[in-house]
């Protein structure tokens, strides 16, 4: 759509930031966001300097009845990123993280990214749990949960959220903590992205590094079974300081595998440590007596470099699809499936099941909107390639590993892992969460401003949760 003349002039002089329009120079890069599968093209980009402007582009929006998609890293893997024909809030210019090393707390910009919250942190000796891609938006990570290397340890990202400042969808500056609008922390906490633009996060720090220990083991796929009992008995008794993943992909030709692997499946454990490498080998002495790996690796090395490790393999412009969901345990069928499967992968596609337990389940499942803490793994298809010819194989690769783990799984799904619009918001939060989360949203956006996300409809069945906003 066009915007007229005058609309934009309006806008222009009540906004502080940047306002990018279509025709405008640099309107194909404001519009491109991570994931080469979404190929929109907004009304308006709009790159607010401060919670004003945020505020002014929202009003807008609802004046031109313009759908809003909210941007920071823009890795959303559904596209909510960016939008057609509405106005997108590019949160980027909003950056920058300040550290209080003595309080132990962070103060973010919701424009900020991963990497700029380990390296504030870790300058002071201190870490917040954050993914594991650099350039990854921590605005999107934290309001869906935040897992990465060290969730067993300190908790997902959200559970180390004091506060957030966000503007609502009337435009009122607001903030939400466990003693002011807790109702609305508590939802922001797993469901965020329906309630509001986020302009700045406070988070607790902990103290850590400034290593890590890291490595993998490969195995063939005849000990896939055998690997994965010592590899789920060994979760339930790890410390906290180890991080477990285990891994059913395909050694894919041309890339660095023994012969005898080499094109077929293979069985991958990935694993962190805080401590030395001699205290990781010794967490894994079950392991390691259960079979012989072809490919054993590892070492120690700087937090900071490990958290941007894999920031090249994950640059913009690349296809990517998942599908997930929680799970205790995966039967010895379902994992002899899945190696079978892994036989036909397309692009480099594969089933995780990552374990958690330890600080992730130090909190009530009931105490945010998150859903899934209590289960020992999160399990994941994904796929990632480049050539658009092979979205459909991949994604019905995945599809098909996720049906295949699908009898195993428990309520609750990953929302930053969720692909498809339209996915019911009880199969992510479980009814009654999903319940609750309608009658935030209903007092805090009735109308629905904010859904370019997985929404929660405020015309859902209302619960007994109490989500009102201050008069």
């Amino acid at each position: 759509m066009t915007l007229a003349d005058t609309a934009l002039s309006r806008l222009r002089s009540a906004f502080s930031g940047e306002i990018v329009a279509p025709g405008d120079p640099g309107y194909h890069r404001a519009r491109r966001v991570w994931s080469a599968m979404f190929d929109r093209r907004p009304a308006l980009v709009v790159r607010p300097v401060a919670a004003a402007d945020v505020a002014a582009a929202i009003r807008f929006s609802r004046e031109h009845d313009l759908v809003v998609a909210v941007r920071c890293g823009g890795h959303s893997i559904s596209g909510h990123s960016t939008c057609d024909e509405g106005l997108v809030i590019d949160l980027s210019a909003m950056r920058g993280v300040s550290v209080d090393p003595e309080a132990r707390l962070a103060r973010v910009n919701a424009g900020a990214h991963l990497v700029e919250l380990d390296r504030a942190a870790q300058a002071y000796g201190l870490v917040c749990p954050s993914g594991t891609v650099g350039h990854t938006g921590i605005a999107g990570l934290t309001l869906g949960g935040g897992v990465g290397r060290l969730q067993r340890l300190f908790g997902l990202t959200l559970d180390n959220l004091v506060a957030v400042e966000l503007v609502a969808a009337d435009g009122r500056h607001v903030r939400a903590s466990a003693d002011e609008n807790p109702e609305l922390f508590w939802a922001l906490r797993g469901a965020g992205a329906n309630f509001g633009v986020v302009t700045a996060f406070e988070f607790r720090l902990h103290p850590f590094g400034p290593t890590l220990t890291r490595g993998i083991r490969i195995y063939r796929p005849a000990d896939a079974v055998a690997v994965w009992r010592a590899f789920h008995e060994l979760l339930r008794v790890a410390p906290r300081q180890m991080g477990l993943n285990f891994v059913i992909g395909r050694a894919l030709p041309g890339d660095d595998y023994p012969a005898e692997v080499q094109g077929g499946p293979i069985v991958i454990v990935a694993f962190n440590h805080t401590g030395s490498e001699a205290d990781a080998a010794a967490v894994l002495e079950p392991l390691t007596a259960t079979a012989e790996p072809v490919v054993a690796s590892g070492g120690t090395l700087p937090y900071l470099d490990i958290q941007s490790m894999y920031d090249g393999d994950s640059e913009a412009a690349t296809r990517y699809y998942s599908l997930g969901g929680f799970a205790n345990d995966l039967q010895p069928a379902t994992i002899a499936g899945l190696v079978d499967h892994a036989a036909d992968a397309v692009g480099e596609s594969g089933f995780s099941a990552t374990g958690q337990g330890g600080a992730m389940a130090d909190m009530e499942e009931d105490a945010t909107a998150f859903t899934g803490r209590r289960a020992w793994l999160r399990v994941t298809a994904e796929n990632l390639w480049t050539d658009p010819a092979e979205d459909d194989a991949s994604i019905a690769w995945c599809r098909r590993a996720m049906a295949i783990a699908e009898p195993d799984t428990v309520v609750g799904r990953y929302v930053n892992e969720v692909f498809e619009d339209g996915t019911d918001p009880g199969t992510i939060y479980g009814v009654e969460k999903a319940r609750r989360l309608a009658a935030v949203k209903r007092a805090w956006d009735p109308d629905n401003v904010f859904r370019v996300n997985h929404n929660i409809d405020p015309r859902a069945a209302p619960s007994a949760a109490d989500g009102s906003p201050p008069g």
